[in-house]
């Protein structure tokens, strides 16, 4: 698939990038090498095989949500260096 140089600069522009005019027909055809190998992939039988989103099967990597009790609220609050009416004191960022 050949690409013109055309098309090599409006994608550089749409992507936002400058193109030095000495790289034109070598990108030009670079990219239409990779087009044709894009569009030889149409040729393989796909046939019973599921799509996927990945490569290679992906698992949750988060453990189960398990209830537990939380700290006491006291016990929290011990080593603060200043608490009101059971709440941690902070300064005051936003004016």
């Amino acid at each position: 698939m050949k690409i013109t140089t055309d098309e090599v600069l409006h994608v550089a522009e749409l992507a936002r990038l400058t193109i030095d005019e000495r790289d034109l027909e070598r990108l030009s055809g670079q990219l239409g090498s990779i087009l044709e190998y894009v569009e030889s992939l149409k040729e393989v039988d796909t046939t019973g095989i599921p799509p996927t989103a990945h490569a290679v099967s992906t698992e949750n990597a988060f453990r189960a949500d398990e209830e537990v009790l939380s700290i006491d609220r006291d016990r929290a609050l011990e080593n603060a260096p200043e608490t009101e009416d059971g709440f941690f004191v902070v300064p005051k960022i936003i004016e």
